[in-house]
This record gives structure tokens, C-alpha cells and sequence, in this order.
């Protein structure tokens, strides 16, 4: 069964994920923690199937305060395929030099906050926007993606820098740069990516490790709680006491 193909090839990603990136991950973490200790954010973007480790880390059961998403939706909503916010449409914009700039502009960004970006290739023009325009702020740019395979590549932006040769630090996701990974038989391309998967986990390893140095450091985290577990009659007050902190916070931004 290729199923079995495509779960080795995952296994083999977070095998490279643990064997060699863990110390990059440590710090990116506590880059992290030290903004969100300053009572700032770690900004979040990706856009097409690079938003889906946005979307995942908060609001989320189990993660925190402290991550501000920048889910522009004609980057995030392109499932119409065709017609009106289709793919070819996406395509443009995540190409079009500029765009990051304009969605920059939305916010009151300080030199404390980091911004933490996901991107496979590192090559499109609204990502390297994006980090150009934090870097002008100060902010620490911290980039998830396929770094070992692509981050000598030439960009699509007129800086001529891709998003690796811009970032202060770089976690690698291990996949290989055509991302799909199980071939098909009569078929060129080969079907079964692997870049999501690289992703969420590397949220989690991240997240994680944030939370075990604020914690260590004594600062309290307000914590998204499951609010679904039978006779959890305070979980209701817990979720609104972090609505209520990212509420009080964002009013910064």
C-alpha cells in the first residue's frame, strides 16, 4: 500500500526533526518567550496550505496567549479553485511584490515582538515583504521551511534575497523541495506531501518548549482549555479569562 510509503516517509521526517533540529527550535522558542514575557506577541503568517501551522497554533486547545495571527484571507481562501478568489488569483498575490507592505501597514508593531513565518520554498514575494517590513521594525524574523533545499535559491523579489538569506533564525523542515513524496505508477508527478506535517509538528515541538521556559521563567500563561471534558465545570471561565487577556493585548497592535 503507498500508505504505508507515504507514513515511512513522514516517520522519516520527524526522525530528521528530532536528530537535527532541536537546538534551532530552542532558539526560536526563546525568542518567542522573551516577547511574549515583554507582554508582546510573536506575529504568525503563512499563506496557501503555510497557513494551516498558523491556523493551528491559536486559537487552539492547549496552546496560549501570545500568538497573533496574520491570516489575510485571499492568501488562506483559495478552495473555490476557480471563479472568484480561485488559485490563480492566489498565485498572483503571493508573487506580487508590495502586498506584504500593505498588510504590515494594518499594525503597530515594536522591536520586541518577533515575527515567526512558514514557508516551503522561501521564494515568494508577499513572505520576503513581510520580513523586510518587520526587520524595519526590529523584530526578530524567525522562518520554518525546507531551508537545507532551498535557502540558496533566488528569490521572486527585487531584494534578490530569499526568506532564508533574511531571517535571524531558521528552522529546517526536512522536506525535500518537490514536497510530494510517494511516486505513482504512469504518473511524472508524484502525490503525498509532507510539508504540512513538518509544520504542525514543528508548532508543537515550539510551542511546547515556549511554554516550558515562560513557565520556568514564572510567568503565567493563559492557556486555550478544552471546554468538551465531562465535569470540567471551570473550563468556560478558563477560556474566557484568555479571551479576556488576548482581548486586553491585541488593543496594543
Amino acid at each position: 500500500m503507498l500508505a504505508l510509503e507515504w507514513l515511512k516517509n513522514a516517520h522519516g521526517i520527524m526522525e530528521k526533526l528530532e536528530a537535527t533540529q532541536l537546538e534551532n527550535i530552542k532558539k526560536a522558542a526563546t525568542a518567542m518567550a522573551d516577547s511574549i514575557e515583554a507582554g508582546r506577541w510573536v506575529h504568525t503568517f503563512g499563506c496557501g496550505h503555510a497557513t494551516i501551522p498558523v491556523e493551528e497554533m491559536y486559537p487552539r486547545i492547549g496552546s496560549f496567549v501570545g500568538f497573533h495571527p496574520l491570516c489575510e484571507l485571499p492568501l488562506t481562501f483559495f478552495t473555490q479553485i476557480i471563479g472568484q478568489m480561485g488559485i490563480h488569483q492566489f498565485l498572483f498575490l503571493e508573487r506580487t511584490e508590495g502586498y506584504g507592505q500593505a498588510i504590515m501597514k494594518n499594525y503597530d508593531f515594536d522591536s520586541k515582538d518577533c515575527i515567526w513565518i512558514f514557508s516551503h520554498t522561501g521564494i515568494n514575494a508577499v513572505n520576503i515583504d513581510m520580513a523586510l517590513e518587520a526587520k524595519k521594525c526590529g523584530m526578530k524574523v524567525i522562518v520554518y521551511g525546507s531551508a537545507g533545499e532551498t535557502g540558496d535559491k533566488a528569490s521572486r523579489h527585487s531584494s534578490g534575497k530569499n526568506l532564508f538569506q533574511l531571517a535571524d533564525i531558521i528552522v529546517d523542515s526536512c522536506v525535500p523541495l518537490v514536497d510530494a513524496s510517494v511516486p505513482l505508477k504512469n504518473h511524472f508527478d508524484k502525490v503525498g506531501p509532507l510539508s504540512t506535517l513538518s509544520f504542525v509538528t514543528m508548532v508543537w515541538m515550539t510551542i511546547t518548549t515556549v511554554a516550558e521556559i515562560l513557565a520556568d521563567r514564572g510567568v503565567h500563561l493563559y492557556i486555550h482549555p478544552s471546554h468538551n471534558v465531562p465535569g470540567d465545570t471551570t473550563a468556560h471561565e478558563r477560556l474566557d479569562a484568555a479571551i479576556a487577556e488576548y482581548q486586553k493585548k491585541v488593543k496594543i497592535l
